[in-house]
């Protein structure tokens, strides 16, 4: 049954957010929906900012609807503006323009922001970060002139746009801190196939170093002492929740905001959604900063406004288009017992991990779609499996099941 829930204030104006306002709509809420973003655009998708963006002779980012398709639905965009408080008690949004906007249900979907550099660094113009359309334009203007450019971060980020980078010819040095690439979501095996394939296209890898500072003659001094061309330096070293706004509200963690399995918050009539929000996961809170949670969870928190609540409890799940690599990674991919199938030393292969009981609890593929499109499954169905024939690339893998 449709419950009548009042005016709906969505801060926030990325992918959650579209999709929370479209489903509202979807499920019969007819009251208002007012969008808040701090951007002048309208809703759009953030991965193609390392994706299409920075390929020659794109035409642009695409927004997910057009401003008209929003007017027609009945939902109001409020873009260019920030919000300045929330008062909880009188149900009601405060704008940085002095606005004051009443709402019944609030939908936090602020999002998260680049990890900044020291201050020394970052605020050299020389300094990049990829999260705004104008980022990405910014970044691309760089490679259109072919500017040597200095990666700080061997996180996805980092190494999309390394990929991009090399693709038009810029020479790219890539500056880790750790041991190895994208250490926390992958692997060791999955991180020796990425550092191989992009030493083979033309990327220097530094592990276990620093930027500290950057030198007049265009170089990146690091913790070592060397130097490495960086006219311009793109910092991918991690983010930080847009939690300032709600603070005072007593709902943010370290990671975010927190909510339960249903997407509220502590505060009555206060949700979270999107990468903002810090979920229960594998036991634990946590953000969840991939495309399909910012679908997925936000349109179940949405349809949780309007009908009968349910958990949201869909396995982790994100990909990485490299250049010709196609990475995808599903639940926990980094613990428990692996079972490689195919030649990891090759172009394509699967990472399963099980648990004691043989069950798969995540997989890793690189270049292998349709592996993966069984493992979202397995996971979330917490499958058995037979890890001797699973290691078989012979044994069709849905004859690997117990």
């Amino acid at each position: 049954m449709t419950q009548q829930i009042g005016h709906i204030v969505i801060v926030g104006a990325g992918q959650a957010a579209a999709n929370a306002a479209a489903e509202l709509r979807r499920t019969g809420h007819a009251g208002p929906i007012a969008i808040v973003g701090e951007e002048p655009h309208a809703p759009y998708e953030r991965p193609q900012l390392s994706k299409d963006m920075l390929r020659p002779g794109c035409a642009g980012a695409r927004c997910m609807r057009e401003t008209e398709a929003y007017a027609r639905d009945g939902i109001d965009l409020h873009l260019g503006v920030r919000v300045r408080h929330v008062d909880a008690a009188r149900r009601e949004v405060q704008l940085d323009d002095g606005r004051r906007l009443p709402y019944g249900h609030l939908l936090i979907a602020t999002g998260v922001r680049p990890r900044p550099l020291p201050p020394a660094l970052h605020a050299s113009p020389r300094v990049r970060y990829l999260r705004s359309i104008g980022d990405a334009e910014a970044l691309r203007a760089d490679l259109d002139a072919g500017h040597p450019l200095a990666i700080v971060g061997g996180g996805v980020i980092g190494l999309e746009v390394a990929a991009a980078a090399r693709a038009r010819g810029v020479a790219v040095t890539l500056v880790e801190a750790g041991e190895r690439l994208m250490q926390r979501g992958v692997d060791p095996l999955v991180s020796r196939f990425l550092d191989r394939t992009h030493r083979a296209r033309g990327v220097d890898i530094r592990y276990g170093l620093q930027a500290e500072a950057l030198e007049d003659d265009g170089t990146l001094r690091l913790s070592d002492g060397s130097r490495v061309p960086a006219a311009r330096v793109l910092v991918g070293i991690g983010v930080l929740p847009n939690v300032e706004p709600f603070a005072h509200l007593g709902i943010a963690d370290a990671a975010g905001i927190r909510v339960d399995a249903f997407g509220r918050t502590a505060v009555p009539g206060i949700h979270a959604i999107g990468d903002i929000a810090s979920q229960p996961v594998g036991g634990r809170h946590g953000r969840i900063e991939t495309w399909a949670n910012a679908q997925d969870q936000a349109i179940t928190v949405a349809r949780n406004l309007v009908a009968e609540p349910v958990p949201y409890a869909a396995p982790t799940w994100f990909w990485s288009d490299q250049g010709q690599t196609n990475l995808q990674v599903v639940g926990d991919a980094t613990t428990g017992r692996t079972v490689v199938r195919g030649d990891a030393d090759g172009d394509a292969f699967s990472v399963f991990r099980l648990d004691d009981a043989g069950r798969v609890t995540g997989c890793a593929t690189v270049n292998a779609p349709k592996d993966m499109a069984l493992a979202r499954r397995w996971v979330r169905q917490r499958q058995q499996v037979e890890p001797q024939r699973l290691a078989d690339p012979a044994i069709p893998l849905r004859d690997c099941a117990a």
